[in-house]
């Protein structure tokens, strides 16, 4: 199954379920592509000990899952693309709902 991931949050549990349900569904043997938009984007910086979303998206990363994020929402908090978390488009996020035969939002 092809499953597209939205998060748009930076709490820091909410951030690190949504990329550890994409880990699982990337075991699991799923195709699956995560954007980031909103406060997403800042999910690199979150720093919680009990919920590392950075290292959860590090392993998504690892285990070949496709990350976007969008350059509006970048640019609006004067962050800049990082090699775990490029600019993208919304158009990119349009592209993703298509593929997708899932689309989950955290």
């Amino acid at each position: 199954m092809k499953i597209g991931i939205i998060i748009e949050t930076n709490e820091p549990e909410k951030a690190w379920n949504g990329v550890r349900f994409g880990n699982t569904a990337l075991k699991q043997g799923h195709e699956v592509k995560l954007f980031l938009m909103s406060a997403g984007v800042e999910l690199e910086s979150i720093a919680n000990e009990k919920y590392n979303a950075k290292l959860q998206l590090e392993e998504f990363a690892k285990n070949h899952g496709i990350i976007l994020a969008c350059g509006t929402c970048i640019k609006s908090r004067n962050q800049s693309e990082t090699g775990v978390c490029p600019i993208s488009t919304m158009i990119d996020c349009v592209q993703m709902v298509e593929w997708a035969d899932k689309v989950i939002t955290f």
